[in-house]
């Protein structure tokens, strides 16, 4: 029954179908790759006004604001600035007041969703962004390099490493059933259909005892379940075209918890999005998709698709749900996403 759908809205779109397909498959082609790759400049000489968003309910969260206090201390600089997080408020407002205190950096020390808030209000500044990852994913700082596993080396690369712009990405979302509207900024990979319902259905007890790896346990209670959703998709303003997916991925960068280096070919300063539609029907489908991405096998693979783009719309006649950096964002039924060239300066070891 449903190649008979599928055949019968090929035969309705007829050329103009074809014609859109055709369209978003040369935009791969000229997908030209331009990371900067400039080296990264150290900052600016003297002391600094250290500004640190801490979210407290992270394990570690004491242990990294003691760090950052004695090693201010120890260079002679300031006391750093602690905004704490709340449940209301995860970091928007602190953000702000540290800013306007005249923060020569910030430094989230939390979770993905903590350095999202933080990156959004900093992108388009002068002002970089120190990184002490105390989340679960920890998804920027695995792809800049950082050694997770030792807070104390990423307290020194946030208030001593050196500085390079890097690139961010907003999503702005509508749901027409309900009229909600909202825009998230993310750094790592934002995604619409399977891989939001994961992480919308992922087991918080079993996050906190195991990390990462309880991402697994709903991902594979979620794969038999409803098929593919039918989307339409544009890039870069072009003409849209029905898919039928699984999931949708809009990549800044690519490495993800595990070890896993999703799209080896995104770089986080290029300018451009990598999106990656993923429409496996069966278990084959999802076996191959394993492979692929596991052994970075570069042959094509006709249920997982990839595109370069600087601007992507989605639109689904039923709400989709939505994530950003391994936050769920809610349902939408108009989905855009819009990458911001070399938009946020940040701390790196090298």
């Amino acid at each position: 029954m449903r190649n008979w759908i599928i055949a019968g809205a090929v035969t309705t779109a007829g050329a103009v179908a074809v014609t859109s397909w055709w369209g978003v498959r040369r935009l791969r082609e000229q997908h030209s790759r331009s990371a900067v790759g400039e080296p990264a400049q150290a900052p600016p000489p003297g002391p600094q006004q250290v500004a640190v968003i801490l979210n407290p309910t992270k394990a570690r969260a004491a242990e990294a604001e003691m760090l950052i206090e004695a090693a201010c201390r120890g260079a002679g600089w300031p006391k750093p600035l602690v905004f704490e997080t709340t449940a209301e408020d995860p970091g928007h407002s602190m953000t702000r007041k540290a800013l306007a205190a005249g923060a020569d950096v910030v430094i989230p020390c939390g979770g993905d969703g903590t350095v999202r808030v933080v990156a959004e209000a900093l992108a388009g500044t002068d002002v970089p962004l120190g990184l002490v990852p105390l989340g679960t994913g920890n998804l920027l700082a695995r792809n800049l390099d950082l050694d997770i596993t030792r807070i104390s080396q990423c307290v020194h690369t946030a208030l001593f490493g050196r500085q390079r712009r890097i690139d961010t990405a907003t999503m702005s979302l509508e749901d027409r059933t309900t009229g909600k509207k909202s825009t998230h900024t993310f750094l790592v990979i934002a995604g619409v259909g399977l891989d939001a319902e994961i992480l919308s259905d992922t087991n918080e007890d079993l996050k906190r005892a195991v990390g990462w790896i309880a991402y697994t346990e709903a991902g594979i209670r979620h794969m038999p379940g409803r098929r593919r959703k039918r989307v339409e998709i544009s890039l870069n303003d072009s003409d849209f075209q029905t898919r039928r997916v699984r999931s949708v991925l809009f990549a800044n960068c690519s490495k993800l918890p595990g070890g896993v280096d999703f799209i080896p070919e995104a770089y986080i300063d290029d300018g451009v999005l990598d999106i990656v539609v993923m429409s496996p029907r069966s278990l084959i489908g999802w076996v191959a998709m394993y492979i692929k991405i596991l052994f970075q096998h570069n042959g094509p693979l006709p249920v997982m698709s990839f595109y370069g783009a600087q601007k992507v719309r989605l639109r689904s006649a039923e709400p989709v749900e939505t994530q950003a950096d391994g936050d769920p964002t809610g349902p939408a039924t108009d989905i855009e996403v819009e990458v911001h060239p070399l938009s946020l300066l940040v701390r790196v070891a090298s």
